[in-house]
């Protein structure tokens, strides 16, 4: 598979610190990209969803084969490892107690790929021009939204717009949302937190999305935007264009919470 990938990380303009992290790698084998919102006190929010892409990333080196009858199984355990790793520093030292953190993982194989995801950071996919979320935000928000209680619109200035209620760190154990799909040439996965998501809507992303601009300038473009609607939190992007579904391309890396963008 040869794809372009671009990943970046903002403060925005409300925030002191920024508590996301993201990962874009890419191997012979497999692309996997993630990013994690964290949240808690005294930067915790900032360990828990470091602590997220490190587990993750690290258990699913062994996932080579995205066919294989245990790779969605492995998606799944690597997310309730990062769960546990996090509650349970949460428990054992005071300062980081209730930390935790969003956490949505694209893998990226051949023909196929595999999303893990826990709250309500998204992955969405850009295809034949248009935009569908394929995460489904574990939030207060959307249980009502779910529940036919208040529209879509309504719940931009929700009160309780930021309660989640499915997180890396949230109790002893966790069940994440799994699900796959087929790959075609010409897809554009989009991974972002919230702090897009909430100030960008999909019509617009769907827009940008659908122009000629490379990946970089595509999360340069979110991220702007996103600033320039408000800025209330910490914005991260990750865009990933396949342009074919034969060998799989590298060069992509890991990368850290505001590195700025790869390609």
């Amino acid at each position: 598979m040869h794809f372009a990938v671009a990943a970046g990380s903002d403060v925005g303009r409300v925030r002191k610190g920024n508590e996301d992290s993201f990962f874009a790698d890419a191997n012979e084998y497999r692309g996997l990209f993630m990013v994690a919102d964290g949240m808690g006190g005294h930067a915790a929010g900032e360990v828990a969803s470091q602590m997220a892409v490190e587990v993750v990333s690290v258990d699913l080196e062994r996932l080579k084969d995205l066919e294989s009858a245990d790779a969605l199984e492995m998606v799944s355990l690597a997310l309730r490892h990062a769960n546990r790793a996090v509650f349970e520093r949460s428990a054992a030292e005071r300062d980081k107690m209730g930390m935790g953190s969003t956490a949505s993982v694209l893998v990226l194989g051949d023909e196929r790929f595999i999303i893990g995801h826990l709250g309500d950071s998204r992955i969405y996919l850009f295809r034949d021009g248009e935009l569908r979320q394929i995460t489904h935000d574990h939030s207060v928000v959307q249980e009502q939204i779910d529940a036919g209680l208040i529209t879509r619109d309504a719940a931009k200035n929700h009160k309780q717009s930021n309660v989640i209620t499915r997180c890396v760190g949230m109790g002893w154990d966790v069940e994440p949302d799994i699900t796959d799909g087929e790959v075609r040439q010409g897809d554009v996965f989009l991974l972002a937190s919230d702090g897009l998501t909430g100030m960008v809507d999909d019509w617009r992303l769907q827009q940008l999305l659908g122009s000629r601009a490379t990946p970089d300038r595509l999360v340069d473009a979110m991220i702007s935007e996103a600033n320039a609607r408000g800025g209330v939190d910490n914005i991260t992007v990750v865009v990933v264009r396949v342009h074919s579904s034969s060998a799989m391309a590298t060069g992509a890396h890991p990368t850290n919470p505001g590195a700025g963008s790869i390609g």
